[in-house]
């Protein structure tokens, strides 16, 4: 059955010339594109496609050939059509009716198989099989070098990565030399993200928030991705985290008013979002905890969160805010699966991943942002506990460790 968008008008008295107009412009179109029809005192208005050019066209000619006076029905018609301002374009026509569906591609399946989904991951020896991350490391915010510490854990056993490592912008991290030499920057991260690829589960997730160095012109988005592909992770998506002119404050220009060197300036940072062996992680449905409306607003790839301003009171100059790890933990992982943050600053991962029911790591090289990590943490189970008549369910506080200079 054809759809149309319906236009409906009340009409006052028309001639009988006017009625044999309408009749004759209906001769002119497909019923399934276009037509109009009379009905108690209205006049309805039936849209689907329409060439607006030949009915412009169409209508002079009509009415010249009935001797119509100047504003009549069909002249009317006419402004009605165009005023309507939604609609698509296709071979010259306006769409309106699902100008904005999808184009269905015949064989879509055949055709992706023919042109290699992720077709950089393919051949990898990542082992399917998953393991159990040992207890000794289960509910722990550690302290010391995130690349010696995971050469402890197994192969396969953390769910979801998700951390954001130091910019090297310059910033001032407590006991963690920022700003230094790119390939030495890049040598050690990758050493690190290394060891988070190798204790990935098979279908696990690794989740990086990153700020390209833009007045190094270093795009550290993607060489961090291109690390990833080459290690035959999956690229599954790119979010934009728009935190609304957060960066606007800097008055680097560039070349003022020339073309010759304009400096662009940013709003956002990104999430690159990576899989390891497959696309679906498995998991029980009794753990799921996210709901039809957050599930429907935050699959658009690009979300508005604004930064976190309480970075002052940690002591801490990059902060990502807690709304943001909500967002990634209920969307790319169950209630009760591992999440491990190799940065872990001052525990912003830990606390949601503890109050969003996930099992957590997290790891960070500096005594004092440990610290407030453990602090925070310890926050988050008395809160817990006055909603539970005192009981502390989960995590117990000694299976927080004490800060330690080195993990042995």
């Amino acid at each position: 059955m054809t759809e149309y968008l319906t236009i409906r008008r009340n009409i006052d008295i028309i001639s009988n010339s006017e009625e044999k107009a309408i009749l004759e412009l209906n001769k002119y179109f497909n019923k399934d594109d276009f037509f109009v029809e009379l009905k108690d005192g209205l006049i309805e208005i039936h849209l689907n496609v329409l060439d607006i050019k030949f009915l412009e066209e169409l209508i002079t000619k009509i009415s010249k050939m009935n001797n119509l006076r100047e504003n009549n029905i069909l002249n009317q018609i006419y402004l009605i059509i165009d005023s309507v301002k939604s609609y698509g374009i296709k071979s010259g026509k306006r769409l309106y009716v699902n100008y904005n569906a999808e184009r269905k591609v015949k064989g879509r399946a055949k055709k992706i198989e023919d042109r290699g989904m992720y077709y950089y991951a393919r051949n990898n020896n990542f082992s399917k099989i998953n393991n159990e991350l040992p207890i000794a490391f289960e509910n722990k915010i550690l302290c010391g070098d995130s690349e010696e510490i995971l050469k402890n854990l197994p192969d396969n056993s953390i769910d979801l990565i998700f951390t954001s490592p130091p910019y090297n912008f310059g910033l001032q991290y407590e006991n963690s030399e920022d700003g230094i030499d790119w390939n030495k920057y890049f040598d050690k991260l990758f050493k690190i993200f290394y060891q988070c690829i190798r204790v990935l589960k098979y279908g696990g997730r690794i989740i990086v928030n990153v700020q390209p160095l833009y007045s190094d012109y270093i795009p550290i988005h993607h060489i961090i991705s291109n690390y990833f592909m080459e290690n035959k992770l999956i690229w599954r998506s790119e979010i934009l985290w728009e935190k609304h002119n957060y960066n606007a404050k800097y008055t680097a220009w560039g070349s003022w008013k020339s073309p010759s060197n304009p400096y662009l300036k940013y709003t956002w940072e990104y999430l690159e979002v990576f899989s390891k062996g497959t696309l679906k992680h498995e998991g029980s449905s009794e753990n799921i905890d996210i709901s039809d409306e957050e599930f429907k607003k935050w699959v658009y790839a690009k979300w508005e969160i604004a930064p976190e301003r309480n970075m002052n009171a940690f002591q801490h100059p990059a902060m990502f805010p807690e709304k943001l790890v909500e967002r990634i933990l209920k969307l790319f992982s169950f209630e009760n699966d591992i999440i491990l943050d190799p940065f872990n600053g001052v525990g912003t991962t830990t606390k949601m991943a503890k109050q969003l029911g996930r099992r957590f790591l997290g790891i960070d090289v500096s005594e004092e942002y440990t610290s407030k990590a453990i602090e925070r943490l310890n926050n988050e189970i008395d809160n817990k506990a006055k909603k539970n008549d005192g009981k502390k369910t989960h995590l117990k506080e000694e299976n927080i460790v004490p800060i330690v200079p080195k993990f042995v």
